[in-house]
């Protein structure tokens, strides 16, 4: 396969992913190969807005800054986020974890914001155009992995928030405007990290890599610094030369369990390193395509499609009974044992011969 595979992270334009009637036109086909070969390989792709969306991102991220840099340096103790796995579908504004040196500002539609410390803060800029955008890009990436494993047309859209909302409904979804290492933050002076000399700190030791329970989830950050764990269980950097708009697109737990586990989880961690001269830490967009509460996770698409499920996905699970329960990574998936996709090549079938006709 390693022959066979993507040299670096896959790069596709959002324009191509988007289905229309009748066939599949061959750059359909062949971003929709693209995405999910290097999702496959690297559990991570990078998806290209239109310029024009770039500038919407670019905006929100400038918004991030400001919004974070006039932040008190000790937030409320009700403002100290508990992770609190009940609350998965409730969360909005402001939450700080110090431990994880990390903020971040939840914005789910439906739902208004309030901060009890501080009534006339203004929230970060343009996150319902944000939120919309990167919406409509995370279910034409999930859709495009249907497409490659032969499923129906949008096979999830019963699990999916209705589009628009309907009368008080509170969206599942949510896009998350996070901060990590804010220089005046408390978790800057009492986080445990380790440093190589005065001016300079690396990723500290004991953090643990995250895992969303997601079904597909798209970050947009301002530096470099977030790493996605690869197939063969190595660490890559998948921001390092992301243009004005670009994205980094990868799988959560949700969909794995959807998928029977052919799809993995992107398990990911970001760096928390010192930037000497930035003032703001490291900010990012992160939208979680989230499935609703009230529905089940079923394997039944995958067994219409003609795919094996194994004993463990038989049995559908309650979103809310998924959500709440801990996964550990070392029990959902073996990478020696990679069951993902397999990859069509011009010899190996005429799905690719077609494609390249």
């Amino acid at each position: 396969m390693a022959g066979n595979g993507l040299p670096s992270l896959g790069r596709v334009k959002l324009t191509d992913l988007v289905p229309s009637e009748g066939l599949p036109s061959d750059s359909y086909k062949l971003s929709v190969s693209t995405l999910s070969q290097s999702l496959a390989q690297f559990s991570a792709a990078i998806i290209q807005f239109p310029t024009s969306d770039g500038a919407l991102l670019r905006s929100g991220l400038d918004s991030a800054h400001l919004y974070f840099q006039q932040k008190e340096a000790y937030p409320s103790s009700e403002l100290i986020h508990a992770n609190d796995s009940c609350e998965w579908c409730k969360t909005t504004g402001y939450y700080a974890d110090p431990q994880q040196w990390l903020e971040t500002y939840d914005y789910r539609p439906s739902i208004t914001p309030a901060e009890p410390s501080s009534g006339m803060e203004f929230p970060p800029g343009g996150l319902p155009d944000i939120f919309g955008l990167l919406g409509k890009a995370a279910r034409d990436v999930l859709d495009a992995i249907s497409y490659y494993m032969n499923l129906r047309s949008s096979p999830f859209t019963e699990i999916l928030d209705n589009v628009p909302l309907r009368s008080r409904e509170i969206s599942s979804s949510v896009l998350s405007v996070c901060c990590h290492g804010r220089p005046s933050f408390p978790g800057a002076q009492n986080h445990n990290l380790t440093t190589q000399d005065d001016s300079q700190l690396i990723m500290f030791p004991d953090h643990e890599h995250q895992v969303d329970k997601s079904l597909i989830s798209i970050v947009k950050p301002d530096k470099a610094g977030f790493h996605v764990r690869d197939f063969h269980g190595q660490w890559i950097l998948v921001d390092w030369d992301l243009g004005p708009q670009e994205a980094v697109v990868y799988p959560g737990l949700a969909l794995y369990q959807a998928t029977a586990g052919y799809v993995n989880p992107g398990l990911h961690q970001t760096e928390n390193n010192n930037m000497p001269g930035n003032i703001y830490g490291r900010c990012s967009l992160v939208f979680k395509l989230m499935p609703k509460s009230m529905t089940s996770l079923s394997c039944s698409e995958m067994r219409a499609a003609g795919h094996g499920v194994e004993a463990q996905f038989q049995l559908p699970i309650p979103v809310d009974d998924f959500m709440q329960r801990s996964h550990p990574t070392d029990q959902l998936f073996n990478r020696n044992a990679f069951q993902s996709f397999s990859f069509p090549t011009v010899q190996d079938g005429p799905w690719m011969n077609e494609m390249l006709v």
